[in-house]
C-alpha cells in the first residue's frame, strides 16, 4: 500500500481536510458483494460488472458544484481521444459517495455525459450508481478514497482521482487530478486487461514506459528505450546487408571486352616498333 501525491500527512492538512486524500491500495480487491442501485433503478452488486473487461472507477457526487464536474469532463475528453470504446473494450463505473442522491439524478447525469462522449456502445458500458452509506463507506475504504462532509456549506471536501480495475475487480492503477493523458489511460487499460486488449504497439510502449505510483503517470524508461533502439539499428543493418547480398546474386555476370583482329584494345600497346617523337 502506497500513498499518492494527493495524500499529504494528516498532521499538516488544514482542519477541514483532515480526512481528505487518496491512499493507494494497488492490487487491492474491490468488494464484489457491495450493493448499489444503477441509473435505471435496478439493485446491483459491484461483482455484476466484474469478470469481463477492465474497468474505470471514479467516485464523485452528482450535485457537486466544483471538482466532480471537472473530473467527469476530463475523463470524458480523455476517453474520446482513446480508440477503445466503452462497452466494448472496457466499462466505466461512476459511483456517487453521497448516500442521499437518487437513481433519477444518476440517470440525468448519465445522459449528459453519454451525449458528450458520443459513441453508441457507451450506454451499455457506462454505469452511474448510487447506494446506501454502508456500501459507499466500504467501497471508499477499499480504494483509499478519503473525503469529508462540511455541513456548513452542504458540500463534500474530497480529492480527485480515478482507478483502473482489472476484469476481476483488483486495483491496477490510480490517475490523479482532473486531466488524464489519453496515452496513460490507454496504457493503464491495456495493462489491467492483462493483454486482452491493445496491439503490438501498446506492448512496445509498455516496454518503454513505466507507471510511477507516486505521480500516477507513466514515465519513460531510458535504458529500455536505448535497448530497443540498439536492437532496431542492428535489425536494419542486417536487413540492408541481406538486400545488398541478394542484389549482387541477382545481377547479370559482367562481360569482358574482346578486341577484334588488328584492333587495338584499350590499354593494349600497338604492334610494330615503338616510335619516339623528339
Amino acid at each position: 500500500m502506497t500513498k499518492g501525491i494527493m495524500s499529504p500527512p494528516s498532521n499538516i492538512r488544514p482542519p477541514y481536510l483532515q480526512n481528505v486524500g487518496i491512499e493507494q491500495h494497488l492490487d487491492g480487491q474491490v468488494p464484489p458483494d457491495l450493493t448499489f442501485v444503477d441509473d435505471s433503478g435496478r439493485t446491483v452488486k459491484l461483482g455484476d460488472y466484474f469478470g469481463k473487461k477492465p474497468l474505470i472507477l471514479n467516485l464523485v457526487y452528482y450535485n457537486c458544484t466544483m471538482l466532480c464536474g471537472e473530473v467527469l469532463s476530463g475523463l470524458t475528453g480523455s476517453m474520446k481521444m482513446v480508440k477503445f470504446d466503452i462497452g466494448n473494450e472496457f466499462d466505466v463505473l461512476t459511483v456517487s459517495f453521497n448516500p442521499n442522491e437518487t437513481p433519477a439524478i444518476a440517470a440525468a447525469k448519465k445522459q449528459d455525459y453519454l451525449k458528450r462522449y458520443g459513441r453508441a456502445s457507451a450506454a451499455s458500458g457506462w454505469h452511474f450508481l448510487t447506494g446506501p452509506a454502508e456500501s459507499i463507506n466500504a467501497l471508499t475504504k477499499a480504494v483509499g478514497f478519503q473525503y469529508q462532509y462540511d455541513p456548513k456549506i452542504n458540500q463534500y471536501a474530497h480529492a480527485t482521482a480515478l482507478m483502473v480495475l482489472t476484469p476481476q475487480g483488483r486495483i491496477s492503477r490510480y490517475f490523479y487530478g482532473v486531466d488524464y493523458p489519453p496515452k496513460d489511460l490507454r496504457m493503464g487499460l491495456v495493462e489491467a486487461s492483462q493483454g486482452k486488449i491493445g496491439n503490438a504497439v501498446d506492448q512496445v510502449l509498455l516496454y518503454c514506459y513505466h507507471y510511477d505510483p507516486a505521480t500516477g503517470k507513466y514515465g519513460a524508461i531510458v535504458s529500455n528505450i536505448l535497448r530497443l533502439g540498439a536492437g532496431l539499428t542492428i535489425l536494419m543493418l542486417g536487413l540492408l546487408l541481406f538486400i545488398l547480398f541478394r542484389l549482387e546474386k541477382l545481377a547479370p555476370p559482367r562481360r569482358t571486352l574482346e578486341s577484334k583482329p588488328g584492333q587495338v584494345g584499350p590499354g593494349q600497346a600497338g604492334s610494330g616498333p615503338a616510335r619516339y617523337v623528339r
